[in-house]
């Protein structure tokens, strides 16, 4: 790497611009910075930018279906890395500064705030909990350290035991909360999963420790850690914008959660493994994840649509997650921006998505003619 006085040679200027388009996230940061300052109508400036913006840049650039070389080392994914390492005080600078600046703000009316606040937790949910899953599946310390530091700036530090525990073990199975059931609606999905994936994160912690022949009160239950930089966070809120501080900070706590959970439903949707017996099923193929290839909603979410290989090779870097056509994983007809408002109206939803799953299961489980019979059998009520 060069120093900072010394323009980069052209083999890492060609690396740092196939990555800049990871970059656009950062555009989003002044931009709650201006629904701050102006109030009005441009608090709506950051949900119309993540939401429809991206929506209409991927109708205008369409798909990208290439991929990365697998063979990439980690000193060539260096700038993607980057922007995850980076978003991290960046995120953490608009959140002080703004529970500091609008609380006291004499121009922001009520309604205003709150406002300003939705826009924030559509950028610490959109991205920063996005982020967080990236740095979370890594094996450096200092990464996973960096996705609670982000968890806990939305009161959903849970996620990453959850996440990497219980859903990437039992995803496409009863067994795991977050995937969305054939015709469950997300307004049903919502609350189970709030209230279900909390306690399950909470029970596979315990499980690990009582392995070990300890209780779940050990100091190395994560929780600790969880709690503690919650704790911070409300305190840090008190302290800059008092109870209006406080409020403000759960509004975009609330709003990051949504927006996580709304992506988490669409990802899974009505598909499932096959049942081996025993307690046992396939193995996770690219087949149990929707695909989506849009090109601009993929750089947003550093390749989140990539689900599919996501769950196939968890431990790969976004930067190298490959694309599959529809002849190996399921896809979805547009980007998560589209696909999350679609998830929001349930008639509108089941009429695009459940014949899609009726495909998908003739097409990969033709044998299974009742799924309703199926899933009883397979599924049999606990004892």
């Amino acid at each position: 790497m060069t120093d900072a006085t010394t323009p980069l040679a052209p083999a890492e200027l060609s690396k740092f611009s196939r990555a800049l388009p990871f970059w656009l996230s950062l555009g989003l940061v002044p931009l709650a910075w201006i629904a701050a300052l102006y109030g009005g109508w441009a608090i709506a400036i950051v949900p119309v930018v993540t939401w429809y913006l991206f929506t209409a840049l991927d109708a205008a650039l369409g798909l990208n279906t290439e991929n990365a070389d697998l063979s990439a080392t980690e000193d060539d994914l260096f700038w993607y890395r980057a922007i995850t390492t980076i978003w991290v005080p960046v995120q953490f600078a608009l959140l002080i500064s703004l529970l500091w600046y609008v609380p006291q703000a004499a121009h922001l009316i009520g309604w205003e705030k709150v406002g300003v606040f939705f826009g924030v937790g559509v950028i610490t949910g959109t991205v920063g909990i996005n982020y967080s899953h990236e740095l979370m599946h890594q094996r450096n310390k200092m990464e996973r350290w960096f996705a609670d530091i982000l968890l806990a700036m939305v009161l959903y530090s849970h996620f990453r035991s959850e996440h990497l525990l219980v859903h990437h073990r039992y995803v496409a199975t009863p067994r795991d909360p977050v995937t969305a059931r054939y015709n469950e609606g997300f307004h049903r999905f919502y609350p189970r999963v709030l209230r279900q994936c909390w306690q399950s994160a909470f029970d596979a912690e315990a499980a690990m420790l009582a392995r070990k022949n300890k209780p779940w009160t050990d100091r190395s239950n994560p929780f600790w850690r969880y709690w503690a930089l919650q704790a911070a966070f409300f305190v840090i809120a008190f302290s800059l914008g008092g109870w209006t501080g406080v409020g403000l900070f759960l509004v975009q706590a609330g709003v990051a959660i949504w927006q996580l959970e709304l992506v988490n439903y669409i990802e899974h949707y009505g598909l499932t493994r096959k049942h081996l017996g025993d307690g046992k099923y396939e193995h996770v193929l690219p087949r149990h994840s929707w695909n989506a290839a849009q090109k601009a909603s993929n750089w947003l979410l550093i390749n989140l649509q990539r689900h599919s290989d996501h769950h196939y090779k968890p431990d790969r870097r976004f930067a190298v997650l490959q694309t599959y056509g529809p002849d190996e994983a399921p896809q979805l007809p547009h980007g998560y921006p589209v696909m999350t408002m679609l998830a929001l109206v349930p008639p509108l939803w089941r009429r695009v998505m459940n014949p899609r799953v009726r495909e998908w299961r003739k097409r990969y489980y033709p044998e299974i003619s009742d799924w309703s019979a199926y899933n009883a059998a397979a599924n049999p009520p606990p004892r």
